[in-house]
């Protein structure tokens, strides 16, 4: 560390502690409050109620969730093998050749949201690829906004990969299918995991793009945020929005408990 005395370091985590809970605690407490709170007219919530989590784990809220999780898990299941097939790709290409492509894979990341679903909205809404006004649309907003750290995350995974390990296998006769199943991709399963679990948080929250481009029968949970927020239920969307928090989190705890050969070495 940069502060080397004892009383330095308390100091320094002491201010981080405090920046901290003002920029994350601060905010997540008054989302929570809200979300239990029946009224709201001074310092504190009154009236503390769970009618709006109630709510939000039925009828429409609850197919916003339903929904929020297959677009999530499907956008960064493709999103994940399309980064990984790319990555592989690149990984022997010359350094000018794959620094051109990478900029060209993280321009998506670069865009707003919102420009990538108005930009689907105006390629897909005629003939001969119609796609204005159904699920698909959706999910390729989703793919084209998350692709980018799926694929950063995988090349970052194979960079740190020793050649060694390939090496010995192809010294072996190891042909390379078999070498790249079960050498190259256990190796970068804990990249792989976290490239999936990066772009399904990513998907959980995206906003910009699906109100662009959402049809009536597939709306997500930051939609539903967003529309009863506008509407002026902000006690129902924060319920909503502690229970997409909430979910995702879960999610991600999962995933994050799957062994893998290389955590194991």
């Amino acid at each position: 560390m940069l502060v080397w005395s004892r009383s330095g370091r308390a100091l320094t985590f002491a201010l981080v502690a405090v920046l901290f809970a003002l920029v994350y605690g601060l905010p997540i407490g008054v989302i929570a409050l809200a979300s239990v709170s029946g009224q709201w007219n001074g310092v504190m919530p009154s009236q503390l109620t769970f009618v709006h989590y109630a709510n939000a784990l039925r009828g429409d809220s609850f197919e916003q969730l339903r929904v929020s999780l297959y677009t999530g898990i499907i956008a960064s299941g493709v999103a994940l093998v399309s980064g990984t097939w790319a990555a592989l790709a690149l990984r022997t290409r010359r350094p000018l050749t794959k620094r051109t492509l990478d900029a060209v894979f993280f321009i998506p990341s670069a865009v707003p949201s919102v420009s990538v679903g108005l930009g689907l909205l105006v390629a897909f809404s005629r003939p001969p690829v119609l796609l204005n006004g159904t699920t698909l649309i959706v999910l390729i907003a989703h793919f084209v906004l998350i692709s980018a750290f799926t694929y950063g995350n995988v090349s970052a995974g194979l960079a740190r990969l020793p050649a060694d390990f390939e090496q010995v296998a192809e010294s072996l006769g190891a042909r390379p299918l078999y070498r790249l199943r079960r050498v190259t991709l256990p190796l970068v399963t804990p990249y792989l995991i976290a490239a999936f679990s990066l772009s399904f948080a990513l998907s959980m929250g995206e906003l910009g793009a699906t109100v662009m481009v959402y049809p009536p029968g597939w709306v997500t949970m930051p939609v539903g945020i967003f529309a009863l927020s506008d509407r002026g239920a902000i006690f129902d969307a924060a319920a909503l929005t502690m229970v997409l928090a909430s979910s995702t989190l879960i999610v991600l705890l999962g995933l994050s408990r799957i062994p893998t050969k290389a955590s194991a070495r």
